[in-house]
């Protein structure tokens, strides 16, 4: 059974009350003392659980997970779920995969730490990427190691342009904070003290912490933070089924929105912009695809005023979207890439930022001249996440996820989007094996359900008690399944989402019977 329980939150939106829906999973009402001993020991843990409402801790128990296998995780009590966002859209070779679990105890035999600071570093970490170590000269003996391994296949893999570099961090969160300090530190070399703003966009996601959190366009990221910082603008939403005007095309709208852009820079001073970050698919905003023509009228723009495009790879990167990076499936030539997530298919924490020629050569002269390139994380590098990391792009080639994704996509797509007419839909947009459902009353964007009625939650927690565990953003819900998903779990998945918006659609009938 599920259980929905309002609370009124004055603070969630600016000093605006807003509702929060709590929706309960479990056998049994919350206010009921009939748990299971297993249940109960949960109930108020001692973690301060991420992107977690209070109440959720207290007055509920957490669905623990026990274990994965494939495109399946298991909770503690033994209930098997269709994991449709593979993890945190990250595990993209599924759950227990035997290589990876290999790699990663192989390396940990061997050497299962040390730095890459001070010209110091572990091999498996020079055939993994190449190391973004820009203390060393580009005539060292160290680059004879990598002339034959992983490092210049990856970067040869990234086939959007030529990357020369690559710098280790340990999340995407990492990657774009490093992105920022790298490009104020090639302005900085070139003279150009004033050109470090930075223009995202609005919905966007680029990570949690400080400057990531800035980057981003989601107001819960920046509520009570302090954030954004003064240094981060934001330009539109590329949504079009949200934002065009009547009777314009997506060409049209892509225009409107890149000469506000344009007037956006005008008005700062281009001297002032450093550099445009953006998802080639948006993801955690809710799963929105560039109109038509907008990267290429966005990239004349940031041509003609010399800004630099930073393109996050995060959750595109390594097949997702039917290509092996999202620069792929949108000719996008970027100057900075942020990657993560699947890098390793999440078996260990890991990521990079790939520096262009250009950049990478300006850092290296800079870094000379002072002594130093004085960033980098006691992890940067880990030797056991680069072993994984390895292992997953071996997987990647062998298996030709790419070309899967390709093959199974269809199915996926065609399947989720036969519920568009559900009289509950507003939008079904996606690609590749990414997916987003927004929820809308009359199918319009302009005629939202009330936010007490938590339509989204109630999708997700139906999903749940199907066995299927999903992304709910609000009345934005989102799917992201694992790259190995096969024909059969595709079918379940279908299958299991229309059971869930079926409920979902009698749930939305009930209450607005109850407001007659």
């Amino acid at each position: 059974m599920i259980y929905l329980q309002y609370t009124r939150n004055a603070a969630a939106s600016g000093g605006r009350s807003s509702d929060l829906i709590r929706c309960f999973t479990t056998g049994t009402n919350p206010s009921q003392s009939q748990e299971s001993s297993a249940e109960k020991s949960y109930k108020g843990h001692s973690m301060l659980a991420p992107f977690t409402a209070g109440w959720q801790t207290t007055d509920t128990n957490p669905l623990v997970i026990h274990k994965s296998e494939g495109s399946y995780a298991y909770d503690i009590n033994g209930k098997k779920y269709l994991d449709a966002l593979a993890g945190l859209w990250c595990t993209a070779l599924g759950g227990n995969e035997p290589r990876l679990i290999d790699a990663a105890i192989k390396q940990l035999k061997t050497l299962p730490f040390y730095h890459s600071f001070w010209n110091r570093t572990t091999k498996v970490s020079l055939i993994t990427l190449v190391v973004s170590l820009f203390l060393v000269s580009k005539e060292a003996p160290i680059i004879d190691l990598i002339l034959q391994d992983l490092a210049k296949d990856l970067l040869e893999t990234f086939t959007a342009r030529k990357m020369a570099k690559a710098f280790f961090v340990n999340s995407g969160s990492e990657a774009n904070d490093t992105q920022v300090k790298l490009v104020w530190y090639y302005n900085n070399a070139l003279g150009r003290p004033n050109k470090k703003k930075f223009i995202a966009r609005s919905k966007s996601y680029h990570g949690s912490t400080i400057i990531a959190a800035s980057l981003s366009g989601l107001p819960p990221l920046h509520q009570q933070f302090d954030l954004p910082a003064p240094f981060v603008l934001h330009t539109d939403c590329p949504h079009y089924w949200r934002y065009h005007l009547p009777g314009e095309t997506e060409e049209d709208f892509a225009t409107r929105l890149v000469n506000n852009l344009e007037n956006l820079i005008l008005k700062e001073g281009p001297e002032t912009i450093a550099a445009f970050i953006a998802e080639p698919v948006m993801g955690a905003g809710g799963v929105m695809l560039p109109p038509a023509t907008y990267f290429e009228k966005i990239q004349a723009v940031l041509k003609k005023y010399d800004i630099l495009l930073i393109a996050d790879e995060v959750i595109c990167g390594f097949g997702r979207l039917g290509e092996m990076f999202g620069c792929d499936k949108y000719n996008i030539k970027p100057d900075l890439v942020s990657v993560a997530k699947a890098l390793s298919s999440a078996y260990m924490p890991i990521g990079a930022v790939l520096v262009s020629p250009e950049i990478s050569d300006v850092i290296h002269s800079q870094s000379n001249k002072l002594g130093s390139f004085s960033h980098g994380f006691t992890y940067s590098g880990h030797p056991v996440s680069c072993a994984v990391a390895i292992e997953a792009l071996k997987l990647y080639k062998e298996r030709n996820i790419v070309e899967k994704v390709k093959s199974i996509a269809p199915r996926f797509q065609n399947g989720i989007k036969a519920y568009a007419d559900s009289p509950i839909v507003g939008e079904i947009r996606g690609t590749g094996l990414i997916l987003g459902t927004e929820f809308t009353d009359n199918k319009s964007p302009n005629d939202p359900f009330p936010a007490k009625w938590g339509i989204g939650a109630y999708f997700g927690a139906q999903c749940e008690k199907h066995g299927m565990l999903i992304r709910v953003a609000g009345d934005n819900i989102m799917l992201c399944p694992p790259l190995i998903i096969s024909e059969e779990e595709v079918d379940e998945l279908i299958i299991k989402y229309g059971k869930a918006l079926k409920d979902t659609e009698d749930r939305v009938k009930e209450l607005k019977a109850e407001q007659k």
